[in-house]
């Protein structure tokens, strides 16, 4: 009998499997790294543009990650930084006109894939995914910062 630690495991882990996979194919096709797939949309979802503390936030990496990642995009001219007065401090990162371009072929993709990989499952469905995600997210990062509680 499959233990219900095995079925979660796998099944999260083939999910983010699947998913690493499809953001690599799509983003392939633009000679870029899969990662980059997450950031650009984020990017296109937010055109007022976002400081690299909340792309943080959003995306859920480290401060070193969204680091790299922002260089590369700036060296590939799909994001640029836009200075707050004086200084780059804190300055707002958002596409450029490339970038926004790749992003919104990227974002209609990862739609597809979404309605795709969901298909079947009604709205209400969904609602309950989502939140059950949510609260499994959140549990597990208790669990990473307090251990696992005793019985």
């Amino acid at each position: 009998m499959t233990s219900r630690f095995e079925l979660f495991s796998s099944s999260i882990y083939g999910i983010y499997r699947d998913i690493l996979k499809i953001q690599r194919d799509e983003m392939i096709k633009h000679n870029l790294r899969g990662s980059y797939a997450l950031y650009l949309t984020v990017l296109h979802h937010n055109p007022e543009g976002l400081t690299a503390t909340q792309l943080c936030e959003v995306c859920d990496k480290d401060k070193a990650a969204i680091s790299r990642v922002i260089s590369e995009l700036e060296q590939k001219g799909l994001v640029t930084r836009v200075s707050i007065g004086d200084t780059f401090y804190r300055a707002k990162l958002k596409l450029t006109d490339q970038g926004r371009t790749i992003a919104e072929r990227v974002d209609r993709a990862a739609g597809i894939a979404v309605d795709t990989a969901t298909k079947g499952m009604s709205e209400e469905d969904r609602r309950i995914m989502y939140d059950c995600l949510g609260l499994i997210a959140t549990n597990l990062r208790g669990i990473c910062k307090e251990g696992i509680p005793e019985p």
